[in-house]
């Protein structure tokens, strides 16, 4: 740094580089990882759901919680649209990733079957 110009540019490419990782508008899984999800499966729903994705090339976040105590209904997974209510899924197979990631990640509709709760905000 040789001067305060150059100290304000760096900055402002800061700021636009945090804003362009920020995850606020962009659709989000959540996948239950705790030791009843893993023993119900979840390692190959999240496998399914991330070869859906890059498939796809949809830009998710992707992230992993613990057991929430529902622990007869893993693997469960939640989707997170921007201002939607957030939607627990149960029971889900990497057979059925693919439905709910077409249906209501791209589609917008809740996939009703396998939907166990919703989250309003």
């Amino acid at each position: 740094m040789k001067s305060l110009d150059e100290l304000k540019a760096l900055r402002e490419k800061s700021l636009k580089s945090i804003q362009t990782r920020s995850t606020d508008n962009k659709p989000r899984i959540i996948i239950g990882m705790g030791t009843c999800g893993i023993a119900a499966g979840a390692r190959k729903v999240l496998s399914s759901i991330m070869e859906e994705i890059n498939e796809k090339d949809l830009d998710i976040v992707i992230t992993q919680t613990g057991c929430i105590g529902m622990c007869e209904k893993e693997p469960l997974i939640d989707v997170e649209m921007p201002n939607e209510p957030r939607i627990t899924y149960g029971h889900v197979t990497p057979e059925n990733v693919k439905k709910i990631i077409t249906e209501h990640v791209i589609n917008g509709k809740i996939v009703e079957s396998l939907a166990i709760a919703k989250m309003e905000s």
